[in-house]
Protein backbone atom coordinates (compact mmCIF):
# COMPACT_ATOMS: atom_id res chain seq x y z
CA UNK A 1 0.00 0.00 0.00
CA UNK A 2 0.76 3.20 -0.34
CA UNK A 3 2.79 5.41 2.60
CA UNK A 4 1.32 8.92 3.33
CA UNK A 5 3.01 11.88 4.68
CA UNK A 6 1.16 14.62 6.44
CA UNK A 7 3.01 17.76 6.80
CA UNK A 8 0.98 20.42 8.91
CA UNK A 9 0.77 24.13 9.74
CA UNK A 10 -0.24 24.26 13.48
CA UNK A 11 -4.33 24.58 13.88
CA UNK A 12 -4.85 23.38 10.72
CA UNK A 13 -6.96 20.30 12.19
CA UNK A 14 -4.18 17.97 11.98
CA UNK A 15 -5.91 15.72 14.78
CA UNK A 16 -9.22 15.65 13.20
CA UNK A 17 -8.18 14.74 9.77
CA UNK A 18 -6.35 11.57 11.59
CA UNK A 19 -9.23 10.63 12.93
CA UNK A 20 -11.27 10.50 9.92
CA UNK A 21 -8.31 8.71 8.35
CA UNK A 22 -8.02 6.15 11.22
CA UNK A 23 -11.42 5.58 11.28
CA UNK A 24 -11.75 4.55 7.23
CA UNK A 25 -8.38 2.66 6.73
CA UNK A 26 -5.70 0.49 8.51
CA UNK A 27 -3.10 2.96 8.08
CA UNK A 28 -0.52 2.77 11.01
CA UNK A 29 0.03 6.26 12.64
CA UNK A 30 3.69 7.35 13.28
CA UNK A 31 4.66 10.69 14.81
CA UNK A 32 7.59 12.41 15.23
CA UNK A 33 7.57 11.54 18.98
CA UNK A 34 7.76 7.61 18.09
CA UNK A 35 10.48 8.67 15.28
CA UNK A 36 12.30 10.15 17.66
CA UNK A 37 12.45 7.76 20.85
CA UNK A 38 13.85 5.16 17.88
CA UNK A 39 16.79 7.53 16.93
CA UNK A 40 17.33 7.65 20.34
CA UNK A 41 17.72 4.22 21.08
CA UNK A 42 19.81 3.80 17.53
CA UNK A 43 22.11 6.41 18.81
CA UNK A 44 22.51 6.76 22.32
CA UNK A 45 21.30 10.24 21.65
CA UNK A 46 19.40 11.89 24.35
CA UNK A 47 15.72 12.56 22.73
CA UNK A 48 15.03 16.09 23.80
CA UNK A 49 18.85 17.12 21.98
CA UNK A 50 17.55 15.25 19.07
CA UNK A 51 13.71 16.99 19.43
CA UNK A 52 16.54 20.33 18.52
CA UNK A 53 16.87 19.09 15.22
CA UNK A 54 13.34 20.38 14.19
CA UNK A 55 13.66 24.24 15.89
CA UNK A 56 15.03 27.11 13.94
CA UNK A 57 17.12 27.81 16.81
CA UNK A 58 20.59 25.76 16.20
CA UNK A 59 23.18 25.72 18.90
CA UNK A 60 25.97 27.73 18.75
CA UNK A 61 28.18 24.88 19.55
CA UNK A 62 26.47 22.99 16.58
CA UNK A 63 29.49 23.47 14.31
CA UNK A 64 31.64 21.74 16.58
CA UNK A 65 29.51 18.87 17.53
CA UNK A 66 27.51 18.42 14.60
CA UNK A 67 24.52 17.35 17.20
CA UNK A 68 21.80 18.45 14.70
CA UNK A 69 23.23 16.36 11.24
CA UNK A 70 24.07 13.77 13.54
CA UNK A 71 20.50 13.31 14.95
CA UNK A 72 18.73 13.72 11.00
CA UNK A 73 20.88 11.40 9.85
CA UNK A 74 19.49 8.91 12.92
CA UNK A 75 15.75 10.19 12.11
CA UNK A 76 16.52 8.84 8.67
CA UNK A 77 17.50 5.51 10.15
CA UNK A 78 14.99 5.07 12.70
CA UNK A 79 12.54 6.16 9.94
CA UNK A 80 13.21 4.07 7.27
CA UNK A 81 13.16 0.62 9.56
CA UNK A 82 9.45 1.80 9.74
CA UNK A 83 8.92 2.23 6.16
CA UNK A 84 8.97 -1.55 6.12
CA UNK A 85 5.61 -1.53 6.63
CA UNK A 86 4.26 0.40 3.90
CA UNK A 87 0.53 0.81 5.39
CA UNK A 88 2.18 3.98 7.30
CA UNK A 89 0.86 7.54 7.60
CA UNK A 90 3.50 9.50 8.97
CA UNK A 91 2.73 12.82 10.65
CA UNK A 92 4.73 15.38 11.44
CA UNK A 93 8.50 16.85 9.92
CA UNK A 94 10.14 13.34 9.82
CA UNK A 95 8.45 12.42 6.63
CA UNK A 96 9.66 15.11 4.62
CA UNK A 97 13.09 13.10 5.05
CA UNK A 98 11.66 10.66 2.91
CA UNK A 99 13.51 10.74 -0.57
CA UNK A 100 11.13 11.53 -3.32
CA UNK A 101 12.74 8.48 -4.98
CA UNK A 102 10.21 6.47 -3.28
CA UNK A 103 7.40 7.02 -5.30
CA UNK A 104 4.87 5.32 -3.43
CA UNK A 105 4.47 7.98 -1.12
CA UNK A 106 1.68 10.55 -0.86
CA UNK A 107 3.01 13.85 0.19
CA UNK A 108 0.18 15.83 1.39
CA UNK A 109 0.38 19.31 3.33
CA UNK A 110 -2.45 20.63 5.44
CA UNK A 111 -2.38 24.70 5.51
CA UNK A 112 -4.70 27.82 6.10
CA UNK A 113 -4.16 31.56 6.45
CA UNK A 114 -3.25 32.97 9.15
CA UNK A 115 -7.00 34.60 10.13
CA UNK A 116 -8.08 30.85 10.13
CA UNK A 117 -5.10 29.70 12.17
CA UNK A 118 -5.15 32.54 14.51
CA UNK A 119 -9.00 32.24 15.34
CA UNK A 120 -8.16 28.36 16.04
CA UNK A 121 -5.78 28.95 18.36
CA UNK A 122 -7.90 31.10 20.62
CA UNK A 123 -10.27 28.77 20.78
CA UNK A 124 -8.46 25.99 21.08
CA UNK A 125 -5.48 27.54 23.76
CA UNK A 126 -8.28 30.10 25.53
CA UNK A 127 -5.26 32.89 24.68
CA UNK A 128 -5.83 36.40 23.13
CA UNK A 129 -5.41 37.46 19.85
CA UNK A 130 -2.01 38.83 20.32
CA UNK A 131 -0.52 35.86 21.95
CA UNK A 132 -1.98 33.00 19.46
CA UNK A 133 -0.15 35.26 16.32
CA UNK A 134 2.98 34.43 18.24
CA UNK A 135 2.67 30.60 18.26
CA UNK A 136 1.16 30.47 14.80
CA UNK A 137 4.22 32.20 13.39
CA UNK A 138 6.79 30.74 16.07
CA UNK A 139 5.51 27.17 14.36
CA UNK A 140 6.13 28.44 11.31
CA UNK A 141 9.16 29.81 11.35
CA UNK A 142 10.36 26.22 12.94
CA UNK A 143 8.88 24.57 9.84
CA UNK A 144 10.03 27.23 7.80
CA UNK A 145 13.85 26.13 9.29
CA UNK A 146 13.05 22.62 8.59
CA UNK A 147 12.23 22.52 5.54
CA UNK A 148 15.27 25.00 4.09
CA UNK A 149 17.62 23.01 5.65
CA UNK A 150 15.81 19.74 3.85
CA UNK A 151 15.00 21.74 0.77
CA UNK A 152 17.01 24.99 0.40
CA UNK A 153 13.12 25.99 0.10
CA UNK A 154 12.00 29.33 1.91
CA UNK A 155 8.37 28.53 1.94
CA UNK A 156 7.45 25.72 4.11
CA UNK A 157 3.98 25.22 2.17
CA UNK A 158 5.66 24.99 -1.44
CA UNK A 159 3.47 23.30 -3.53
CA UNK A 160 6.58 21.75 -5.06
CA UNK A 161 7.34 20.19 -2.09
CA UNK A 162 3.93 17.82 -1.68
CA UNK A 163 1.18 16.04 -3.95
CA UNK A 164 -1.14 17.65 -2.23
CA UNK A 165 -1.54 21.04 -0.53
CA UNK A 166 -5.41 21.17 1.08
CA UNK A 167 -6.66 24.21 2.14
CA UNK A 168 -7.88 23.41 5.32
CA UNK A 169 -9.81 27.05 6.01
CA UNK A 170 -11.70 25.81 2.83
CA UNK A 171 -11.95 21.75 3.99
CA UNK A 172 -13.66 20.06 6.57
CA UNK A 173 -11.91 17.57 8.40
CA UNK A 174 -13.72 15.16 6.65
CA UNK A 175 -13.56 16.01 2.95
CA UNK A 176 -9.80 16.44 3.46
CA UNK A 177 -9.53 12.89 4.56
CA UNK A 178 -11.78 11.61 1.16
CA UNK A 179 -9.42 13.48 -1.29
CA UNK A 180 -6.10 11.70 0.97
CA UNK A 181 -7.57 8.59 0.36
CA UNK A 182 -9.05 9.08 -3.11
CA UNK A 183 -5.32 9.84 -3.77
CA UNK A 184 -3.63 7.27 -1.97
CA UNK A 185 -5.67 4.59 -3.93
CA UNK A 186 -4.35 5.63 -7.54
CA UNK A 187 -1.96 3.31 -9.23
CA UNK A 188 0.77 6.00 -9.49
CA UNK A 189 1.16 5.95 -5.90
CA UNK A 190 1.49 2.29 -5.56
CA UNK A 191 4.73 0.33 -4.64
CA UNK A 192 6.57 -0.54 -7.34
CA UNK A 193 10.05 -2.77 -6.95
CA UNK A 194 12.12 0.42 -7.97
CA UNK A 195 10.12 2.32 -5.16
CA UNK A 196 11.06 -0.76 -2.45
CA UNK A 197 14.69 -0.34 -3.39
CA UNK A 198 14.53 3.33 -2.88
CA UNK A 199 13.56 2.69 0.43
CA UNK A 200 16.58 0.16 0.97
CA UNK A 201 19.26 2.84 -0.27
CA UNK A 202 17.48 5.35 1.81
CA UNK A 203 18.35 2.78 4.65
CA UNK A 204 22.23 1.81 3.70
CA UNK A 205 22.40 5.98 3.09
CA UNK A 206 21.42 6.22 6.55
CA UNK A 207 23.57 3.79 7.89
CA UNK A 208 26.51 4.97 6.71
CA UNK A 209 26.02 8.50 7.01
CA UNK A 210 25.69 7.41 11.36
CA UNK A 211 29.08 5.34 10.71
CA UNK A 212 30.04 8.69 10.02
CA UNK A 213 29.15 10.74 11.88
CA UNK A 214 30.49 8.26 14.87
CA UNK A 215 34.26 8.98 13.67
CA UNK A 216 33.46 12.97 13.55
CA UNK A 217 33.07 12.94 9.39
CA UNK A 218 29.78 15.12 7.68
CA UNK A 219 29.51 14.57 3.85
CA UNK A 220 26.64 14.41 2.04
CA UNK A 221 25.72 10.71 1.37
CA UNK A 222 23.51 9.07 -1.33
CA UNK A 223 22.81 5.44 -2.26
CA UNK A 224 22.47 3.38 -5.73
CA UNK A 225 21.85 -0.09 -5.16
CA UNK A 226 24.27 -0.61 -2.88
CA UNK A 227 26.70 2.11 -4.46
CA UNK A 228 27.33 4.49 -2.16
CA UNK A 229 28.59 8.07 -3.45
CA UNK A 230 30.42 10.20 -0.71
CA UNK A 231 30.16 14.45 -1.53
CA UNK A 232 32.99 16.45 0.47
CA UNK A 233 31.45 20.07 0.21
CA UNK A 234 34.30 21.81 2.42
CA UNK A 235 37.86 22.68 1.60
CA UNK A 236 40.28 19.86 2.51
CA UNK A 237 44.09 20.28 2.60
CA UNK A 238 44.96 16.42 2.53
CA UNK A 239 42.20 15.28 0.03
CA UNK A 240 43.72 11.97 -0.28
CA UNK A 241 44.16 11.04 2.82
CA UNK A 242 40.48 11.80 3.79
CA UNK A 243 38.51 10.12 0.63
CA UNK A 244 40.63 6.84 2.03
CA UNK A 245 39.48 7.24 5.72
CA UNK A 246 35.65 7.73 4.57
CA UNK A 247 36.10 4.94 1.88
CA UNK A 248 37.07 2.92 4.53
CA UNK A 249 34.52 3.69 7.01
CA UNK A 250 31.60 3.41 4.48
CA UNK A 251 32.93 -0.04 3.03
CA UNK A 252 32.27 -1.78 6.50
CA UNK A 253 28.89 -1.14 6.63
CA UNK A 254 26.95 -4.12 6.01
CA UNK A 255 25.38 -4.24 2.46
CA UNK A 256 27.96 -1.36 0.68
CA UNK A 257 28.74 -3.03 -2.52
CA UNK A 258 31.14 0.08 -3.66
CA UNK A 259 32.31 3.66 -2.13
CA UNK A 260 33.49 6.64 -4.90
CA UNK A 261 34.14 10.06 -3.53
CA UNK A 262 33.55 13.75 -5.05
CA UNK A 263 34.18 16.90 -4.22
CA UNK A 264 30.85 19.36 -4.35
CA UNK A 265 29.83 22.85 -5.70
CA UNK A 266 31.27 24.46 -2.37
CA UNK A 267 34.41 22.50 -2.00
CA UNK A 268 36.57 25.60 -3.31
CA UNK A 269 35.28 27.65 -1.07
CA UNK A 270 36.92 29.32 2.24
CA UNK A 271 35.30 27.14 4.67
CA UNK A 272 37.86 24.27 5.79
CA UNK A 273 36.61 21.00 6.56
CA UNK A 274 37.39 20.11 10.04
CA UNK A 275 36.90 16.00 11.24
CA UNK A 276 35.31 16.01 14.81
CA UNK A 277 36.87 14.58 17.49
CA UNK A 278 34.70 13.49 20.52
CA UNK A 279 37.19 13.52 22.58
CA UNK A 280 37.97 17.45 22.26
CA UNK A 281 36.09 19.79 24.08
CA UNK A 282 33.24 21.48 21.63
CA UNK A 283 30.85 23.02 24.10
CA UNK A 284 33.70 26.16 25.44
CA UNK A 285 31.86 29.33 25.58
CA UNK A 286 34.35 32.56 26.01
CA UNK A 287 32.63 35.20 27.21
CA UNK A 288 34.85 38.72 27.21
CA UNK A 289 33.54 41.94 25.71
CA UNK A 290 36.79 42.44 23.99
CA UNK A 291 35.49 41.45 21.05
CA UNK A 292 39.06 41.24 18.65
CA UNK A 293 40.32 39.14 21.61
CA UNK A 294 37.64 36.73 22.20
CA UNK A 295 37.52 36.43 18.50
CA UNK A 296 40.91 35.53 17.86
CA UNK A 297 41.33 33.36 20.71
CA UNK A 298 38.26 31.42 19.78
CA UNK A 299 40.06 30.94 16.28
CA UNK A 300 43.28 29.72 17.80
CA UNK A 301 41.63 27.25 20.17
CA UNK A 302 39.61 25.87 16.90
CA UNK A 303 42.79 25.46 15.60
CA UNK A 304 43.73 23.11 18.07
CA UNK A 305 40.91 21.16 17.98
CA UNK A 306 38.55 23.12 20.65
CA UNK A 307 35.34 24.47 20.10
CA UNK A 308 35.06 27.71 21.72
CA UNK A 309 31.22 29.60 20.75
CA UNK A 310 31.82 33.76 21.83
CA UNK A 311 29.72 35.77 24.12
CA UNK A 312 30.30 39.94 23.88
CA UNK A 313 28.06 40.40 27.08
CA UNK A 314 27.28 38.84 30.72
CA UNK A 315 23.58 38.61 29.63
CA UNK A 316 24.57 36.99 26.16
CA UNK A 317 26.55 34.00 28.05
CA UNK A 318 23.46 33.83 30.27
CA UNK A 319 20.85 33.33 27.04
CA UNK A 320 23.97 30.74 25.59
CA UNK A 321 23.69 28.70 29.40
CA UNK A 322 20.10 28.72 29.11
CA UNK A 323 19.36 26.92 25.66
CA UNK A 324 22.80 25.57 24.29
CA UNK A 325 24.42 23.50 27.55
CA UNK A 326 28.15 24.73 27.91
CA UNK A 327 30.37 22.69 29.29
CA UNK A 328 33.03 24.38 29.68
CA UNK A 329 33.16 28.72 29.92
CA UNK A 330 36.11 31.61 29.86
CA UNK A 331 35.35 34.29 31.41
CA UNK A 332 36.30 38.20 32.01
CA UNK A 333 35.62 39.24 35.72
CA UNK A 334 34.79 43.22 33.90
CA UNK A 335 32.14 43.65 31.58
CA UNK A 336 29.50 46.11 30.97
CA UNK A 337 26.60 44.68 31.80
CA UNK A 338 27.04 41.97 34.28
CA UNK A 339 30.45 41.05 36.16
CA UNK A 340 32.21 38.32 35.43
CA UNK A 341 31.83 37.37 39.27
CA UNK A 342 28.39 37.71 38.72
CA UNK A 343 28.10 34.81 36.48
CA UNK A 344 30.10 32.74 38.02
CA UNK A 345 28.28 33.02 41.21
CA UNK A 346 24.72 31.94 38.83
CA UNK A 347 26.17 29.20 37.04
CA UNK A 348 27.32 27.80 40.49
CA UNK A 349 24.26 28.44 41.41
CA UNK A 350 22.17 26.88 38.58
CA UNK A 351 24.36 24.43 36.24
CA UNK A 352 27.09 23.59 39.14
CA UNK A 353 28.34 21.02 36.28
CA UNK A 354 29.80 23.74 34.46
CA UNK A 355 33.62 24.33 34.81
CA UNK A 356 34.39 27.87 34.94
CA UNK A 357 37.72 29.18 33.86
CA UNK A 358 38.28 32.76 34.72
CA UNK A 359 40.56 34.77 32.59
CA UNK A 360 41.09 38.49 32.92
CA UNK A 361 43.65 41.54 32.91
CA UNK A 362 41.62 42.78 36.27
CA UNK A 363 41.72 40.61 38.89
CA UNK A 364 43.94 40.68 42.23
CA UNK A 365 44.82 37.81 44.63
CA UNK A 366 41.26 38.89 46.22
CA UNK A 367 39.68 38.26 43.24
CA UNK A 368 41.26 34.88 42.80
CA UNK A 369 40.09 33.54 46.41
CA UNK A 370 36.84 34.48 46.12
CA UNK A 371 36.51 32.75 42.60
CA UNK A 372 38.15 29.75 43.65
CA UNK A 373 35.81 29.33 46.50
CA UNK A 374 32.59 29.76 44.56
CA UNK A 375 33.60 26.90 42.52
CA UNK A 376 35.68 28.44 39.66
CA UNK A 377 37.95 25.34 37.88
CA UNK A 378 40.88 27.75 37.36
CA UNK A 379 42.28 31.68 37.63
CA UNK A 380 44.00 32.80 35.00
CA UNK A 381 45.64 36.34 34.40
CA UNK A 382 46.26 37.89 31.17
CA UNK A 383 47.86 37.92 28.92
CA UNK A 384 47.93 33.73 28.77
CA UNK A 385 50.23 31.47 26.74
CA UNK A 386 47.40 29.69 24.30
CA UNK A 387 48.69 25.87 25.39
CA UNK A 388 48.77 26.94 28.68
CA UNK A 389 44.96 27.77 28.51
CA UNK A 390 44.29 24.97 26.09
CA UNK A 391 46.07 22.82 28.88
CA UNK A 392 43.45 23.94 31.46
CA UNK A 393 40.27 23.84 29.14
CA UNK A 394 41.89 20.30 27.99
CA UNK A 395 41.59 19.25 32.24
CA UNK A 396 38.69 20.86 33.35
CA UNK A 397 37.27 18.82 29.84
CA UNK A 398 38.37 15.68 31.35
CA UNK A 399 36.77 16.45 34.61
CA UNK A 400 33.46 16.66 32.66
CA UNK A 401 33.57 13.37 30.92
CA UNK A 402 34.62 11.43 33.94
CA UNK A 403 31.66 12.50 35.42
CA UNK A 404 29.53 11.93 32.53
CA UNK A 405 31.27 8.02 32.85
CA UNK A 406 30.82 7.55 36.09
Amino acid sequence: MTTIVLFSGIFCQEDRVLEELVATTEFRIVGDEEVIAAAAKLSGLVENKICKAFSAKTSVFNKFTMEKETSIACLKLALADMLADESVLVRGHTGLLIPRAVSHVLRVCLIADMQYRTQSAVIDQGISEKEAAKMVLRGDVDSGAWVRALFDVEDPWDQSLFDMVIPMDKKTPSEAATAIIQNATKSVIQPTPESRQAIDDFRLAAQVETALFAEGHHVAVSVAKGAVILVINHHVFMLKRLEEELKGIAEKVAGVTSVITEVGKDFHKSQIYRKHDFKSPSKVLLVDDEREFAETLSERLMIRDVGAAVAHDGQSALSVIENDDPEVMIIDLKMPDISGLEILKKVKKTRPEIEVIVLTGHGSDADKDVCLNLGAFAYLQKPVEIETLNEVIQKANAKIRAKKES
